[in-house]
């Protein structure tokens, strides 16, 4: 209050005068009663009669209104309450003086069905405001919500994310969305902030949105099937109800299994990465591979690959055909490598401090007799983040007449990534030695 939000700040209130006094207390001018009607609230909670909980309702709204707060009344469960009673219970609080009557589905047991009759009878018989307290244990609360309005109700109680009890209540954005795009409606909202007022509530409750979360996931504006991405790249609105902008969210291209060509090439002219087609086969396919083993490809993912690709020799006088390794605590890490080179297959094993190293060495040992290679350089780094990032290795040797090769690989394996990036390094070498 002290800080001057323009917004109108409630204070909860049970029917308990110190309650209220409490909300008077800080300066609030409007105070949210309420109290439990239904059968299980009188009998087991309140241990109360239907005349002594209405009397006490009445009360409270008297003893509120004589001290000037403007006052919204909620019969705590409604929806479980017997209509009759619960019509009676809220004339009696509005002519007691109540500004604006609330509708809880304390356990969020409604259906559209239901609420459309409930809120159409009650509008009915209610002359000031109805306002609307649903919570999602259906997954109902949105679309309840908005029946609740198409009959009359003039408010809603919804909450950023939907966080609340349990299965949480009526979500904000994804409400205040629906009824700006599927009923015009202007509620004064800038809808532009949802997304990071979203993240923002997120970061402070520690509560982690599911990246399939309607208007603010991660996923709402995520395209990767290839059939989504091509008519996205032709006209947003092939797949999208609202632009991503509408909501201050960003459309994003996921890679995976079911990318597709035009997915990936769009990233790759978003990183400014020129490929010739050869070269894009081979990125596709690494990606397909890596998205049908379940791995989630990022942005950096794709850009490795790419560069990767990009980096090894047209001519592979080297290919890798075979790789084995053994390694433990109380074992010596072994590695056995079968090659081609040049046509000519060769295998060997050595033994190394690690099962890279041991790699490393076979490989060493096998083109002994075609080039003669020193490790000068050797990188490796996670791609990302996780137990399954991509492991990008980058190695640069040379040879005893002073050329220097680079090779770069890829992988989601250490070892795998390490061998490929000596071998493009090799190549690269070769083609070196041979047009010198």
């Amino acid at each position: 209050v002290e800080l001057g939000f323009k917004s109108n700040i409630c204070g909860l209130a049970r029917v308990l005068q110190k309650d209220i006094d409490a909300v008077r207390d800080s300066d609030l001018s409007y105070a949210h009663l309420f109290i439990g009607t239904s059968p299980l609230h009188r009998d087991y909670k309140l241990k109360k009669s239907k005349e002594e909980i209405l009397n006490q309702a009445i009360e409270a709204v008297e003893y509120a209104k004589d001290h000037g707060l403007t006052v919204e009344f909620s019969a705590e469960d409604a929806t479980r309450t017997e209509l009759n009673y619960l019509i009676e219970f809220y004339k009696g609080v509005e002519g007691a003086g109540a500004d604006i009557i609330n509708v809880p589905d304390t356990v969020g047991i409604l259906v559209p069905s239901t609420t459309r009759d409930l809120i159409r009878i009650l509008r009915k018989k209610i002359n000031v405001p109805i306002s609307l307290h649903f919570h999602n244990d259906f997954g109902l609360a949105v679309s309840n919500s908005i029946i609740g309005i198409e009959e009359g109700a003039n408010q809603a109680h919804c909450t950023i994310n939907g966080i609340g009890e349990r299965a949480g209540n009526t979500s904000l954005e994804e409400l205040v969305v629906s009824l700006k795009i599927a009923y015009g409606a202007n509620i004064g909202v800038d809808t532009t902030k949802l997304y990071d007022t979203s993240n923002f509530i997120g970061s402070i409750t520690g509560i982690k949105m599911p990246p399939t979360k309607p208007i603010v996931g991660e996923n709402a504006f995520a395209h990767e099937s290839g059939i989504h991405v091509d008519g996205i790249l032709k006209n947003t609105s092939t797949y999208e109800p609202i632009p991503p902008e509408l909501v201050g969210h960003k459309r994003r291209i996921a890679l995976g299994k079911h990318t597709g060509h035009a997915g990936i090439k769009s990233k790759l002219e978003e990183f400014n990465i020129e490929v010739s087609p050869k070269q894009f086969e081979n990125i596709y396919n690494q990606v397909k591979t890596l998205g049908d083993k379940g791995k989630c490809i990022t942005d950096e993912d794709l850009k490795s690959i790419a560069i990767t690709e990009l980096s090894t020799s047209g001519k592979e006088y080297i290919k890798l055909l075979g790789l084995n390794v053994m390694t433990g605590e109380s074992v010596s890490a072994t590695a056995t490598v079968r090659l081609s080179i040049e046509g000519k297959v060769l295998e060997t094993s050595q033994i190394g401090v690690g099962p890279v190293d041991a790699a490393i060495g076979a490989i060493k040992s096998l083109v002994k007799e075609t080039v003669d290679i020193n490790l000068e350089e050797y990188r490796l780094e996670a791609v990302s983040g996780g137990t399954d990032a991509l492991a990008e290795t980058f190695v640069v040797i040379s040879d005893n007449d002073g050329h220097r090769a680079t090779g770069r690989a890829t992988r989601e394996d250490v070892i795998i990534s390490s061998v490929v990036a000596v071998i493009n390094s090799i190549n690269r070498l070769l083609a070196i030695e041979k047009n010198s």
